[in-house]
């Protein structure tokens, strides 16, 4: 089974030209566990693409997810692992969801590093508009890296150390205060650093 998948994703990452082959793979329905049409969105690209109503080079798909090429690629394999139930954003999606969206990182994006020649990639998750979030249904990015390929300004810049003061410790202060809040676990359950 693992060895069907791998060649079904490589087939879409180097496809062999054919004159008969559409521009682009159509998605179609899911033949997994069936999707709840009420979970999907009319005007939500991705969930078009999960219905099988907009074109898109499907990678991978089980009963919780998706996984296709991004069509504005970053690098070549650029891939997007989608859940097939409508979620707006990160924090609006079920930890069952993500989970089953973060277990198939190191199988897809093994695989998308073998078919592109690539020694590493990034996992990107833009949370809201400000963090250059686009379309809203949760989505989890594989970006394929080369060494020197300096796909990001940001790798250039100076890391500054964390400097170990009042306003850092206060912001931890709050961080797990807030967690406590949400979780309702008591205050010794919180590791602190001294």
């Amino acid at each position: 089974m693992e060895g069907r998948r791998l060649a079904l994703l490589y087939s879409h990452l180097c496809p062999s030209p054919s004159p008969s082959l559409l521009p682009l793979s159509i998605v179609s329905p899911s033949a997994c566990a069936p999707y709840r049409k009420e979970s999907l969105r009319d005007d939500c690209v991705f969930c078009l693409i999960i219905r099988g109503e907009s074109p898109a080079f499907k990678l991978y798909e089980d009963d919780m997810c998706l996984c296709i090429l991004d069509t504005r690629p970053l690098s070549r394999g650029h891939s997007l692992i989608i859940p097939k139930s409508h979620f707006s954003s990160l924090d609006a999606t079920p930890p069952s969801v993500v989970a089953a969206m973060c277990s198939k990182v190191p199988f897809l994006g093994n695989a998308i590093m073998k078919a592109t020649g690539s020694d590493s990639f990034n996992l990107l998750v833009n949370n809201g508009a400000a963090a250059g979030q686009v379309i809203f249904h949760t989505h989890i990015h594989i970006i394929p890296r080369k060494a020197g390929d300096c796909l990001w300004t940001s790798e250039s810049l100076h890391r500054c150390p964390l400097k170990i003061d009042l306003e850092t410790s206060g912001l931890a202060n709050h961080v797990r205060e807030l967690l406590l809040n949400v979780s309702g676990e008591s205050k010794d359950q919180v590791s602190t650093v001294s």
